[in-house]
């Protein structure tokens, strides 16, 4: 089974291209969305992440903007959380995997926004990166709705930039283009697999 990391920056275009994956009956493994299971109602998150930032969890929900002010600009309250979420992500992607193998799958995507910044559990066979102008990424961002300008510069500053992550790249797939050209890369790269 051939095991392809998708990574790229925030409104990169991940999502998208994780679409055509599935599209093409390729199992994807989200990390974003793991994390959200996490930390959803009842998620197995919510206790360490209540203790690890009071106030952040009440009668069992999360409240996310206290824990986005909580971490954003604070890169040791940051890593606190990355303590908590990245060891029970890799433990489902682990899972999610080991199952995908026992099923005899041709390949799996693996959706993994911070790769570079925290690896995987497993070599990937194959490592995308997605790209867009910086125009188009806060333009993308700015439509979302769900932060300030002022939290867009402090995402995008914390991030890596888009020029290392295409230099750790095995393929790079612009998605500032059109859906088109994204579509036809993907069959492509999908047609070329063994």
């Amino acid at each position: 089974m051939r095991v392809i990391a998708l990574t790229g920056g925030i409104a990169m275009g991940k999502s998208t291209i994780a679409k055509l994956f599935r599209r093409h009956a390729i199992p994807v493994f989200d990390a974003d969305r793991e994390v959200h299971r996490l930390q959803a109602p009842g998620g197995a998150a919510l206790p360490a992440i209540g203790a690890a930032f009071p106030g952040t969890v009440t009668h069992g929900r999360l409240n996310r903007t206290a824990l986005r002010q909580a971490v954003l600009g604070h890169p040791q309250a940051l890593r606190r959380l990355e303590a908590i979420l990245h060891p029970m992500v890799r433990a489902a992607l682990l899972r999610f995997i080991a199952r995908h193998r026992r099923a005899n799958r041709r390949a799996v995507l693996l959706d993994i926004p911070l790769l570079f910044e925290t690896g995987t559990p497993v070599r990937p066979d194959l490592i995308l990166v997605v790209s867009a102008p910086r125009p188009v990424q806060q333009s993308r961002l700015r439509r979302r709705g769900t932060l300030t300008q002022a939290q867009i510069d402090a995402v995008l500053a914390r991030q890596m930039p888009d020029a290392a992550r295409r230099r750790r790249a095995d393929q790079v797939i612009f998605t500032g283009l059109s859906r088109r050209h994204a579509q036809a890369r993907i069959a492509r790269l999908l047609k070329e697999l063994p």
